[in-house]
């Protein structure tokens, strides 16, 4: 195993297979599903998503909420992609991001002569993508 980092890990109001395919279409990477039926869980649909993962470059966990859970909501949180991946990665990551989200800030060069954005995914995932002026291609 390797740490690199915390790996977020998204309850969802019954969205999480199409957000990990989804994820899986702006990263790569595979996406493995366990069902509520798989895991012998009974509180909710047998169908939903107990427990689900993007393995990749980027990986993420998402699930479906059982009964008496909360789905994911944040505020003053974003999940921080600077200097991830080369620039053309880092500009089509954004492009994909915003597909049916709400661009909070574009991904353009500040006065520094670094580049950032903020995107709001269509899940309310909040990322922050940029990289330095001397990674510009």
């Amino acid at each position: 195993m390797s740490l690199d980092g915390p790996t977020p890990y998204f309850l969802l109001p019954g969205t999480a297979r199409p957000a990990l395919e989804f994820y899986q279409g702006v990263f790569g990477g595979e996406v493995r599903v366990n069902t509520f039926a798989d895991l012998g869980r009974t509180d909710g649909d047998p169908s939903s998503v107990a427990h689900g993962m993007l393995v990749g470059d980027v990986a993420l966990f998402a699930a479906d909420v059982g009964t008496g859970e909360t789905p994911f909501a944040a505020s003053g949180l974003l999940l921080s992609l600077l200097g991830a991946a080369p620039p053309s990665v880092l500009r089509r990551w954004f492009a994909d991001l915003s597909v049916d989200g709400t661009v909070l800030d574009p991904l353009q060069e500040r006065p520094w002569g670094d580049s950032d954005g903020q995107v709001r995914d269509a899940y309310g995932v909040t990322w922050l993508l940029g990289f330095e002026a001397s990674a510009a291609d």
